[in-house]
C-alpha cells in the first residue's frame, strides 16, 4: 500500500485526494471524541473514545505512509481541514457556520492559496 500511495501522491490530484482523506480522518477522529465527551455516557462514551483513537491512528498512518511533502502542502491541508470541519459540524452536530466563521474561513482559504501558490 505504501508504494501505491507514493505513486498516487506524485500527481497533484493524487496529493490533493490524500490530503482531503487525511483531513476527513482527522476531523472525524476529533468528532468521535466530541461525541464521547458531550453526547454520551458510560459504555457508549468509551466506544466513542476508542473509535476516535482508532480513526486518529488511521489518519496518522495514512498520511505518513504517503510520504507527502506535508510542509509544502500545509496551506492546502489547512483549507481542507477547515472545510471538512465545517461539513462535519453541519451534518453530524447540526451546527451552522456563523458570519465570523465565514469571514475567518475566507481568510483561511486566502492564506492557503498564498502559501500554496506564491513562488519566491
Amino acid at each position: 500500500m505504501k508504494t501505491l500511495l507514493q505513486q498516487f501522491v506524485a500527481t497533484p490530484a493524487g496529493a490533493f485526494a490524500v490530503l482531503a482523506i487525511a483531513a476527513y480522518l482527522e476531523v472525524y477522529g476529533d468528532a468521535c471524541f466530541s461525541s464521547g465527551l458531550y453526547h454520551s455516557t458510560g459504555r457508549q462514551r468509551l466506544l466513542w473514545f476508542a473509535a476516535g483513537g482508532g480513526v486518529l491512528v488511521a489518519y496518522s498512518l495514512f498520511l505518513n505512509s504517503s510520504q507527502i511533502d506535508f510542509g509544502k502542502l500545509l496551506g492546502i491541508y489547512v483549507v481542507l481541514f477547515f472545510v471538512v470541519a465545517q461539513l462535519v459540524a453541519k451534518f453530524k452536530f447540526h451546527q451552522s457556520p456563523t458570519i465570523p466563521i465565514y469571514a475567518g474561513g475566507a481568510l483561511i482559504v486566502l492564506g492557503g492559496i498564498i502559501m500554496t501558490f506564491w513562488r519566491v
